[in-house]
């Protein structure tokens, strides 16, 4: 009988999975530029190791997200550390602002390709795992925040949502706006591109060096400068 996957279940699989992958010589991935390939390759065997030990439901990139039951609700991000980021999928502005609606949970990788055994190596250099609340944009969210406590109007917020180009429409802004203003949201970790998908970026994440409620490294290998 497999047991249940929870939260802390699948971090301690994450960190056991980096430490000994970053140890596998891996010839199908020898010379492989393909980011998108190698994300795969990594989520798939990620998935198969949760698959194997616990009872959970896994989802799939095509159709939303990775690990989609309501107790884990948790998208698996692969990227490597030359440019942490990836895409999801858009669904509407207030992603943006309040979180993209689940957690998600980052490997970020060095790959080494060695010519003499024509092996690559994926050294995990970085795993956090970002609950849902932390998944807003960085910028926009520190700055909403600073708007509300310095007594900002819906007038204001729409301004400045428009200023950024969020993708909605002025009865949505406005309605965002209100929204905001009634509860601000949570100080969010993520760099957020508008795009047809949203493209998502880690950098902050991976050099980030002072606990923050709701991010936990994993793995942290990264050189802090």
């Amino acid at each position: 009988m497999k047991e249940k996957l929870t939260i802390d279940k699948l971090k301690a699989e994450a960190k056991a999975f980096c430490i000994a992958e970053s140890k596998i010589k891996n010839k199908s991935l020898f010379g492989v530029t393909d980011g998108k390939a190698v994300g795969t390759h990594i989520e798939h065997k990620f998935q198969e190791q949760l698959n194997s030990k616990y009872k959970t439901i896994i989802g799939s990139s095509a159709n939303g997200i990775d690990l989609p039951s309501e107790d884990i609700l948790t998208d698996i991000k692969v990227t490597s550390i030359k440019q942490p980021q990836s895409s999801c999928p858009f669904k509407d502005a207030k992603q943006k602002i309040f979180g993209l609606g689940y957690n998600l949970l980052v490997f970020v990788y060095d790959k080494i390709d060695d010519p003499k055994t024509k092996t690559a190596t994926l050294n995990f250099v970085s795993c956090s795992f970002i609950s849902n609340e932390r998944t807003g944009d960085y910028t926009t969210t520190y700055r909403l925040r600073e708007m509300v406590k310095d007594k900002a109007n819906v007038e204001d917020i729409v301004a400045y949502l428009n200023d950024k180009n969020i993708p909605a429409d002025e009865i949505t802004l406005t309605q965002l706006a209100k929204q905001i203003l009634k509860t601000p949201p949570v100080q969010g970790y993520l760099t957020i591109s508008n795009a047809l998908q949203w493209r998502l970026q880690y950098q902050r994440i991976v050099t980030l060096d002072k606990p923050v409620q709701g991010i936990s490294k994993v793995i942290d290998k990264v050189t802090k400068k």
